[in-house]
């Protein structure tokens, strides 16, 4: 069985320009211990700040009332029991001891020798027992002293072992390990104490923090420290939901980890941390279950020639064909089925050739910008595009007061008028577009659930503006986009077309 620590709120907070509040912090957690059942969860540092204490005071407390205190961690130091007390006072269980894994960190950075460390850390040891706290312990730079010092860590190790100590969490601090070493460093530990319960935990600086964690399973080790999304000091620790596909394919090795709520938390933690999951970030990014080549749509429908054991229904996802230069009829067709719309060959043609020429021109496209190019290449009714019409719509800023919008808008032929204000321009133009829904017409509307805006390098202030919108319609994932040299007109296209879109498909 393989054992779970997530640091996300511990080591993924020290992301440069990652900050999480008490209630950000409470809602990881529960997503973390009661969604996706990672075994343990690495939620502050002692001593930080005022707010830090708070943040691990309210976890503690929810995890006591829930049977998890024993799960929740906290980072301590070697300093005279401050840490310790700081931890105990605020209802932890459970202090995650930091010490010098390495010779030249003992020597440099603490000024003591390897005797006077152990020493201090021993006493720490007593004063946690005293606490009633449990004890787990890091030996920072650890990677770097099996490089340079592997007799200063067998020291530690030897004089460790007696001690109380739950886990002996070994750090490649700087991620400067390769597989091949990482597999020997471990393989080491677990020969000569095979009687201690090891965790690795590894840092991404050369992209290697995967195929480590790989390396260390395969080594003996049972313990694997993670973050979500890879957040983390420099450039990060393993990504949980790489782990768990590692754990789970690769090395078959039992655990207790959820799969199929992994996106959601990742999306999660995304949107309270603002870093933006890469596009191509393994199991989670948007397009790593999307085919682009018109062959591979091919050979999906011909006995799904291009897929893998990685489903995305594992991970709360579904497959997608990509519409571009590179999309064939088979890339086309694929999204057509899913919009229930029926072409004629010859129509399939018409518009897979329209396609491919929007694609030259690095155009964006997506399932349904379809209906659009349909209507556009064949000028037909197959789209109803042109249903709902903005008439016009007048937006105003003030000083010290709240945004209006007056949004005058037809639908079908008739025209619907409303006025509201907002948090902002957008959102008041959508509150009277939505009272237009919901008080004209009696009629549901869906939920805005992310909001992405980007333009061309360079800062010019008449760059065109790019606008992605996801929206929730019972439960059916809808992506549309407006471009524009204003902000919220970038966001007003994106929105007509997603109403257009509801339309089509009612």
């Amino acid at each position: 069985m393989i054992e779970i620590l997530d640091t996300t709120l511990r080591d993924g907070e020290q992301t440069v320009g990652v900050s999480f509040n008490a209630n950000e912090k409470l809602t990881i957690a529960k997503l973390l211990l009661d969604d996706i059942h990672v075994d343990r969860i690495e939620v502050a540092s002692a001593r930080v700040s005022k707010g830090e204490l708070n943040a691990f005071a309210g976890i503690c407390s929810w995890a006591q009332q829930n049977g998890h205190l024993g799960r929740v961690e906290a980072l301590g130091f070697v300093d005279g029991g401050l840490s310790i007390d700081w931890i105990a006072d605020a209802g932890g269980k459970v202090i995650n001891m930091l010490t010098k894994g390495s010779l030249r960190h003992v020597t440099m950075q603490l000024k003591k020798t390897p005797e006077e460390h152990i020493a201090d850390i021993r006493h720490n040891i007593e004063l946690a027992q005293k606490r009633g706290l449990e004890v787990n312990i890091y030996l920072e730079d650890w990677s770097n002293g099996m490089i340079n010092s592997p007799d200063y860590v067998r020291y530690m190790l030897d004089h460790l072992k007696t001690m109380p100590i739950r886990h002996f969490m070994l750090p490649d601090t700087l991620g400067i390990l390769c597989p091949d070493q990482a597999y020997e460093f471990c393989r080491q530990m677990v020969q000569s104490y095979p009687t201690l319960q090891f965790d690795f935990h590894s840092h991404n600086d050369y992209d290697m923090a995967i195929a480590n964690v790989f390396a260390a399973v395969k080594a003996g080790f049972t313990g694997i420290h993670t973050t979500v999304n890879g957040l983390g000091e420099r450039a990060g620790n393993a990504p949980l939901a790489s782990v768990v596909a590692l754990l789970n394919d690769h090395l078959q090795e039992e655990n207790n980890l959820d799969e199929h709520r992994l996106t959601h938390l990742c999306r999660m933690v995304e949107s309270l941390s603002g870093i933006r999951i890469p596009a191509n970030k393994p199991i989670v990014g948007d397009s790593v279950f999307t085919q682009c080549a018109g062959v591979h749509a091919d050979g999906d429908t011909k006995d799904n020639l291009y897929q893998s054991m990685l489903m995305p229904e594992r991970f709360g996802r579904v497959r997608k064909y990509a519409l571009g230069k590179t999309s064939g009829k088979a890339n086309v067709l694929k999204n057509l089925e899913e919009l229930g719309i029926h072409l004629t060959p010859e129509q399939t043609k018409l518009v897979t050739q329209r396609i491919v020429e929007l694609g030259d021109k690095k155009e964006t496209m997506t399932t349904e910008d379809l209906p659009f190019i349909i209507a556009d290449v064949l000028k037909s009714d197959t789209a109803k595009h042109d249903n709902i019409h903005i008439i016009n719509y007048s937006l105003s800023l003030t000083r010290g007061l709240k945004p209006v919008a007056t949004v005058r808008i037809s639908i079908y032929g008739t025209e619907y008028e409303q006025t509201s204000t907002g948090d902002g321009q957008y959102d008041a133009f959508m509150k009277a577009l939505w009272k237009i829904y919901d008080e004209k017409l009696g009629r549901s509307h869906p939920i805005l659930v992310d909001y992405k805006v980007s333009i061309p390098p360079g800062g010019r202030t008449n760059a065109l503006v790019e606008t992605v919108i996801t929206w929730d319609n019972n439960g059916q994932e809808i992506r549309t986009r407006g471009l524009d040299a204003d902000q919220t007109e970038a966001a007003i296209k994106a929105t007509l077309k997603m109403l257009n879109i509801i339309e089509l498909s009612e």
